[in-house]
Protein backbone atom coordinates (compact mmCIF):
# COMPACT_ATOMS: atom_id res chain seq x y z
CA UNK A 1 0.00 0.00 0.00
CA UNK A 2 1.34 3.53 -0.52
CA UNK A 3 1.47 5.78 2.38
CA UNK A 4 1.71 9.53 1.53
CA UNK A 5 3.79 11.54 3.81
CA UNK A 6 3.14 15.30 4.46
CA UNK A 7 6.59 16.82 6.09
CA UNK A 8 6.96 19.90 8.17
CA UNK A 9 10.39 21.22 8.46
CA UNK A 10 11.96 24.41 10.32
CA UNK A 11 13.95 25.26 12.97
CA UNK A 12 12.69 25.24 16.96
CA UNK A 13 10.30 27.61 18.03
CA UNK A 14 9.28 28.58 13.71
CA UNK A 15 5.40 27.17 14.35
CA UNK A 16 5.60 23.39 13.21
CA UNK A 17 3.71 21.78 16.13
CA UNK A 18 1.24 24.72 16.05
CA UNK A 19 0.70 24.05 12.72
CA UNK A 20 0.41 20.14 13.33
CA UNK A 21 -2.26 20.74 16.06
CA UNK A 22 -4.14 23.21 13.63
CA UNK A 23 -3.96 20.26 11.06
CA UNK A 24 -5.52 18.04 13.36
CA UNK A 25 -8.07 20.42 14.41
CA UNK A 26 -9.38 20.57 11.57
CA UNK A 27 -9.92 16.89 11.20
CA UNK A 28 -6.68 15.61 8.52
CA UNK A 29 -6.58 12.42 11.11
CA UNK A 30 -10.12 11.97 12.17
CA UNK A 31 -10.45 9.21 9.54
CA UNK A 32 -7.14 7.91 8.51
CA UNK A 33 -4.93 5.89 11.16
CA UNK A 34 -1.93 8.43 11.24
CA UNK A 35 1.73 8.28 11.95
CA UNK A 36 3.08 11.37 13.68
CA UNK A 37 7.06 10.94 14.07
CA UNK A 38 8.40 14.03 15.58
CA UNK A 39 11.96 14.53 15.08
CA UNK A 40 12.54 17.66 17.55
CA UNK A 41 10.75 18.36 20.96
CA UNK A 42 10.25 22.16 21.41
CA UNK A 43 8.06 24.26 24.00
CA UNK A 44 4.80 23.71 22.50
CA UNK A 45 3.26 20.33 22.76
CA UNK A 46 0.48 18.45 20.74
CA UNK A 47 -3.13 18.75 22.21
CA UNK A 48 -3.95 15.23 23.52
CA UNK A 49 -7.40 16.18 22.22
CA UNK A 50 -6.33 15.87 18.95
CA UNK A 51 -3.75 12.38 18.62
CA UNK A 52 -6.65 10.26 19.42
CA UNK A 53 -6.63 8.88 16.29
CA UNK A 54 -2.68 9.45 16.18
CA UNK A 55 0.45 7.58 17.20
CA UNK A 56 3.41 9.63 18.10
CA UNK A 57 6.83 8.46 16.87
CA UNK A 58 9.96 10.57 18.93
CA UNK A 59 13.47 10.38 16.27
CA UNK A 60 16.30 12.00 18.71
CA UNK A 61 18.81 11.32 16.43
CA UNK A 62 19.42 11.65 12.26
CA UNK A 63 21.18 8.32 12.36
CA UNK A 64 18.02 6.91 13.73
CA UNK A 65 15.64 7.64 10.69
CA UNK A 66 16.50 4.64 8.95
CA UNK A 67 14.36 2.88 6.21
CA UNK A 68 14.30 -0.49 8.53
CA UNK A 69 12.80 1.89 11.37
CA UNK A 70 10.09 2.95 8.73
CA UNK A 71 9.18 0.13 7.60
CA UNK A 72 8.75 -1.49 11.33
CA UNK A 73 6.62 1.68 12.20
CA UNK A 74 4.65 0.71 9.22
CA UNK A 75 4.16 -2.82 10.36
CA UNK A 76 3.67 -2.29 14.01
CA UNK A 77 1.41 0.92 13.76
CA UNK A 78 -0.21 0.63 9.95
CA UNK A 79 -0.52 3.86 9.16
CA UNK A 80 -2.74 5.27 6.32
CA UNK A 81 -1.01 8.49 6.30
CA UNK A 82 2.09 10.09 8.15
CA UNK A 83 3.02 13.20 9.33
CA UNK A 84 7.42 13.96 9.97
CA UNK A 85 7.79 17.21 12.01
CA UNK A 86 11.35 17.47 10.62
CA UNK A 87 14.64 18.55 12.49
CA UNK A 88 15.59 22.05 11.22
CA UNK A 89 19.31 20.60 11.55
CA UNK A 90 18.97 17.22 9.71
CA UNK A 91 19.15 17.66 6.06
CA UNK A 92 16.21 17.01 3.80
CA UNK A 93 17.56 14.85 1.42
CA UNK A 94 18.49 12.04 4.32
CA UNK A 95 14.62 12.01 4.66
CA UNK A 96 14.23 11.43 0.69
CA UNK A 97 17.08 9.44 -0.07
CA UNK A 98 17.59 7.54 2.42
CA UNK A 99 15.07 6.97 4.82
CA UNK A 100 11.80 6.76 3.05
CA UNK A 101 10.42 3.13 1.94
CA UNK A 102 9.55 2.94 -1.17
CA UNK A 103 5.84 2.75 -0.95
CA UNK A 104 6.03 5.98 0.91
CA UNK A 105 5.93 9.13 -1.29
CA UNK A 106 6.22 13.06 -0.42
CA UNK A 107 2.84 14.51 -0.97
CA UNK A 108 3.93 18.03 0.60
CA UNK A 109 6.65 19.77 1.89
CA UNK A 110 5.87 22.47 4.56
CA UNK A 111 8.56 24.88 6.39
CA UNK A 112 8.41 27.18 9.07
CA UNK A 113 10.54 29.79 9.74
CA UNK A 114 10.72 32.44 12.31
CA UNK A 115 10.89 35.40 10.39
CA UNK A 116 13.05 37.57 12.97
CA UNK A 117 15.76 34.60 12.87
CA UNK A 118 15.97 33.98 9.38
CA UNK A 119 18.99 36.73 8.65
CA UNK A 120 20.69 34.77 11.20
CA UNK A 121 20.33 31.47 10.52
CA UNK A 122 20.75 31.81 6.42
CA UNK A 123 23.97 33.80 7.90
CA UNK A 124 25.70 31.05 9.87
CA UNK A 125 23.65 27.96 8.72
CA UNK A 126 23.39 28.69 5.28
CA UNK A 127 23.25 24.72 4.11
CA UNK A 128 20.52 23.98 6.44
CA UNK A 129 18.39 27.34 5.87
CA UNK A 130 18.65 27.30 2.11
CA UNK A 131 17.96 23.18 2.02
CA UNK A 132 14.51 24.01 3.72
CA UNK A 133 13.71 27.03 1.46
CA UNK A 134 14.73 25.68 -1.58
CA UNK A 135 13.14 21.97 -1.04
CA UNK A 136 9.27 23.49 0.52
CA UNK A 137 6.34 23.40 -1.15
CA UNK A 138 5.09 26.01 1.40
CA UNK A 139 6.97 28.03 2.60
CA UNK A 140 5.80 30.18 5.88
CA UNK A 141 7.41 33.02 7.78
CA UNK A 142 5.85 33.62 10.92
CA UNK A 143 5.86 36.93 13.25
CA UNK A 144 6.42 39.31 10.31
CA UNK A 145 6.48 42.97 10.81
CA UNK A 146 6.80 45.50 8.07
CA UNK A 147 10.05 45.74 7.91
CA UNK A 148 10.98 41.87 7.89
CA UNK A 149 8.59 41.70 4.86
CA UNK A 150 10.29 43.97 2.94
CA UNK A 151 13.56 42.42 4.13
CA UNK A 152 12.66 39.40 3.25
CA UNK A 153 11.17 40.50 -0.17
CA UNK A 154 14.32 42.02 -1.02
CA UNK A 155 16.01 39.23 -0.88
CA UNK A 156 13.71 37.82 -3.75
CA UNK A 157 13.28 34.17 -2.51
CA UNK A 158 11.45 33.10 -5.82
CA UNK A 159 14.68 32.63 -7.48
CA UNK A 160 15.62 30.16 -4.58
CA UNK A 161 12.56 28.32 -5.01
CA UNK A 162 10.53 29.43 -8.04
CA UNK A 163 7.64 26.91 -6.99
CA UNK A 164 6.63 27.09 -3.70
CA UNK A 165 3.76 28.92 -2.42
CA UNK A 166 5.33 31.82 0.25
CA UNK A 167 3.15 33.46 2.40
CA UNK A 168 3.94 36.01 5.30
CA UNK A 169 2.29 35.48 8.91
CA UNK A 170 2.35 38.83 10.59
CA UNK A 171 1.63 39.28 14.71
CA UNK A 172 -1.29 40.50 14.62
CA UNK A 173 -2.91 36.90 13.04
CA UNK A 174 -3.37 38.32 9.65
CA UNK A 175 -1.17 37.03 6.28
CA UNK A 176 -0.14 37.76 3.01
CA UNK A 177 1.31 36.26 -0.51
CA UNK A 178 4.98 36.96 -0.42
CA UNK A 179 5.06 37.52 -4.30
CA UNK A 180 3.35 40.66 -5.17
CA UNK A 181 3.89 39.92 -8.66
CA UNK A 182 7.26 41.75 -9.43
CA UNK A 183 9.61 39.26 -8.69
CA UNK A 184 11.43 38.00 -11.29
CA UNK A 185 11.81 34.02 -10.84
CA UNK A 186 15.41 34.21 -12.79
CA UNK A 187 18.52 35.87 -12.56
CA UNK A 188 18.56 38.23 -15.45
CA UNK A 189 21.67 39.68 -15.19
CA UNK A 190 22.75 35.77 -16.43
CA UNK A 191 24.68 36.05 -19.50
CA UNK A 192 22.87 32.96 -20.77
CA UNK A 193 19.34 32.56 -18.26
CA UNK A 194 19.20 29.21 -18.54
CA UNK A 195 15.77 27.13 -18.01
CA UNK A 196 16.06 24.17 -16.06
CA UNK A 197 13.79 21.10 -17.12
CA UNK A 198 11.36 21.36 -14.20
CA UNK A 199 10.92 24.74 -14.44
CA UNK A 200 10.13 25.37 -17.79
CA UNK A 201 6.56 25.93 -16.74
CA UNK A 202 7.70 29.30 -13.96
CA UNK A 203 9.21 30.69 -17.10
CA UNK A 204 6.39 30.42 -19.37
CA UNK A 205 4.63 31.89 -17.34
CA UNK A 206 6.61 34.75 -16.19
CA UNK A 207 7.83 35.43 -19.54
CA UNK A 208 3.89 35.33 -20.68
CA UNK A 209 3.24 38.08 -18.09
CA UNK A 210 6.20 39.90 -18.27
CA UNK A 211 7.82 40.16 -21.97
CA UNK A 212 9.49 43.32 -21.70
CA UNK A 213 11.76 42.19 -18.81
CA UNK A 214 13.03 39.30 -20.96
CA UNK A 215 13.23 41.47 -24.41
CA UNK A 216 17.03 41.04 -25.39
CA UNK A 217 17.89 38.31 -23.35
CA UNK A 218 19.43 34.92 -24.23
CA UNK A 219 17.54 32.27 -22.92
CA UNK A 220 18.67 28.44 -23.24
CA UNK A 221 15.86 25.58 -22.68
CA UNK A 222 15.04 21.96 -23.99
CA UNK A 223 11.72 21.81 -25.98
CA UNK A 224 9.83 20.08 -27.81
CA UNK A 225 9.14 21.10 -31.75
CA UNK A 226 5.51 21.66 -32.72
CA UNK A 227 4.28 24.30 -35.40
CA UNK A 228 1.15 25.87 -35.33
CA UNK A 229 -2.40 24.72 -37.05
CA UNK A 230 -3.95 27.85 -36.82
CA UNK A 231 -1.29 29.97 -38.39
CA UNK A 232 0.31 27.89 -41.11
CA UNK A 233 3.88 28.11 -41.11
CA UNK A 234 4.58 29.61 -37.55
CA UNK A 235 6.93 27.36 -35.02
CA UNK A 236 6.09 27.54 -31.82
CA UNK A 237 8.41 25.07 -29.28
CA UNK A 238 7.45 24.60 -25.81
CA UNK A 239 6.09 21.65 -23.14
CA UNK A 240 3.88 20.05 -22.44
CA UNK A 241 2.00 20.52 -18.90
CA UNK A 242 -0.38 18.65 -17.17
CA UNK A 243 -2.65 21.53 -15.80
CA UNK A 244 -4.42 19.75 -13.22
CA UNK A 245 -5.11 15.85 -14.00
CA UNK A 246 -3.71 13.49 -16.55
CA UNK A 247 -6.11 13.91 -18.87
CA UNK A 248 -5.76 17.81 -18.95
CA UNK A 249 -2.70 17.79 -20.75
CA UNK A 250 -2.25 21.48 -22.49
CA UNK A 251 0.84 22.48 -24.82
CA UNK A 252 2.86 25.75 -22.80
CA UNK A 253 4.06 27.19 -26.63
CA UNK A 254 5.84 30.09 -27.92
CA UNK A 255 6.64 31.96 -31.40
CA UNK A 256 9.61 30.95 -32.44
CA UNK A 257 11.91 32.16 -36.07
CA UNK A 258 14.53 30.86 -37.47
CA UNK A 259 16.30 29.12 -40.59
CA UNK A 260 17.19 26.18 -38.67
CA UNK A 261 14.27 25.60 -37.22
CA UNK A 262 12.78 23.69 -40.10
CA UNK A 263 15.38 20.78 -39.57
CA UNK A 264 13.32 19.52 -37.08
CA UNK A 265 10.35 17.86 -37.17
CA UNK A 266 7.00 18.16 -34.77
CA UNK A 267 7.35 16.84 -31.27
CA UNK A 268 11.34 16.34 -31.84
CA UNK A 269 12.99 17.28 -28.95
CA UNK A 270 15.60 20.38 -29.40
CA UNK A 271 18.07 21.97 -26.99
CA UNK A 272 18.30 25.17 -27.84
CA UNK A 273 19.05 28.98 -27.32
CA UNK A 274 17.07 31.82 -28.45
CA UNK A 275 17.20 35.54 -28.18
CA UNK A 276 14.04 37.23 -26.52
CA UNK A 277 12.07 39.56 -28.56
CA UNK A 278 8.33 41.44 -27.78
CA UNK A 279 6.58 41.74 -31.28
CA UNK A 280 2.51 41.94 -32.15
CA UNK A 281 1.16 38.54 -33.35
CA UNK A 282 -2.63 37.34 -33.80
CA UNK A 283 -1.86 34.19 -31.93
CA UNK A 284 -1.07 36.74 -28.94
CA UNK A 285 -4.04 38.98 -29.68
CA UNK A 286 -1.21 41.42 -29.04
CA UNK A 287 2.14 41.65 -28.18
CA UNK A 288 3.82 38.51 -26.76
CA UNK A 289 7.13 37.15 -26.37
CA UNK A 290 8.92 35.57 -29.59
CA UNK A 291 11.55 33.42 -29.88
CA UNK A 292 14.88 34.44 -32.43
CA UNK A 293 16.83 30.87 -32.52
CA UNK A 294 20.20 31.09 -32.11
CA UNK A 295 21.41 27.61 -32.12
CA UNK A 296 20.13 24.63 -31.46
CA UNK A 297 20.90 20.88 -31.72
CA UNK A 298 18.43 17.22 -31.26
CA UNK A 299 18.66 16.30 -27.44
CA UNK A 300 17.16 13.71 -25.21
CA UNK A 301 13.65 14.37 -23.95
CA UNK A 302 13.56 16.56 -20.93
CA UNK A 303 12.85 15.38 -17.25
CA UNK A 304 10.07 15.51 -16.34
CA UNK A 305 8.53 15.19 -19.54
CA UNK A 306 5.73 16.20 -18.62
CA UNK A 307 5.20 19.23 -16.25
CA UNK A 308 2.91 19.10 -13.73
CA UNK A 309 1.77 22.66 -11.35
Amino acid sequence: MNIPVYVIAGFLDAGKTQFINGTLADGFARKDRTLLIRCEEGEEEYDPALVRNVTVVDVEDEEDLTREFLQECEKKYRPRQVMVEYNGMWQLETLWNEALPPNWFIVQTFTFVEASTFELYARNMAQQTMDKVKNADVLVFNRCDDTLAEALRSRNLRMTNRRAQIYLEYEDGTSEDYLTGDECPFDLDQPVIDIPDEDFGVWYVDVMDHPDRYAGKLVHAKLVMMRSTKFPGVCCPGRFAMVCCADDVAFLGLLARGEDLDRFKNKQWLDATFRMAVEEHPAYGGPGPVMELQEAAPCQRAEPEILTY
